[in-house]
């Protein structure tokens, strides 16, 4: 997991991306989440393969997975192309974050091993003093603390379907960054939710996320309405 200040979001740790596709997958990944690659822009295949240095087979594997992750689309004869962002996106990931999240939520509080509850802690340690993070390093941190959170309820289908939901939450997020000030505060906000989960207050962090998933659409529709 990417950690603070790293240049990397929505990627595991090295020793854990277990072939080039998914090697392919999560650096291609990172560059369209990240807006390197911009909504609607073409995928150059070629391009790709030699900017990575990974072959043409695993890249060609990585893009099907990112078709169907939805930030990619493919259309025959003319190519493929990421996935440009709609402001009605916001409401029906919402629609969905808001239904599950907050079931992850209660589950890492139910079911979080000592582990578990280790790296929350250490989530916490984080979040105890407000630092100097850039608004890089704040993302980095809101990536964490919610992969630790589905990783911690223990249900690897609901991990899987929260993580591609995030990354597609967290580039609308990056795409309204500069028109919002509100980061800083939107991450430090998940102090109650980990504190509620190393209690094992099952719902009450399924209330605060629940709130959290809903503030969020709320500031992001204001920031992207008034584009």
């Amino acid at each position: 997991m990417a950690r603070a200040g790293s240049a990397r979001l929505l990627a595991p740790p090295d020793g854990d991306v277990a072939s080039l596709a998914d090697r392919a997958f999560y650096s291609i990944r990172e560059l369209i989440v990240s807006l390197e690659l911009s909504p609607g822009s073409v995928i150059n295949e070629r391009e790709l393969t030699e900017r990575l240095a990974i072959g043409r087979t695993p890249t060609r594997e990585a893009l099907r997975r990112l078709a169907q992750e939805k930030l990619i689309e493919v259309y025959p004869r003319r190519g493929m192309f990421v996935t440009k962002v709609d402001v009605r996106d916001l409401a029906r990931l919402s629609e969905v974050r808001v239904a599950l999240e907050p079931e992850a939520a209660r589950l890492a509080a139910e079911r979080g091993s000592e582990d578990d509850l280790l790296g929350i802690r250490d989530l916490l340690g984080e979040l105890v003093v407000p630092s100097a993070r850039d608004e890089r390093g704040l993302i980095d941190l809101d990536e964490r603390i919610h992969r630790t959170i589905y990783r911690c309820a223990h249900n690897d289908f609901l991990e899987a379907t929260l993580e591609e939901y995030y990354a597609l939450a967290l580039r609308i997020w990056l795409m309204a960054l500069h028109q919002t000030g509100e980061l800083r505060a939107a991450v430090y906000e998940h102090r109650d939710l980990l504190e509620a989960i190393a209690a094992g207050e099952g719902r009450a962090a399924a209330q605060i996320m629940r709130d959290h998933v809903l503030h969020f659409e709320t500031a992001m529709r204001a920031v992207l309405l008034e584009t």
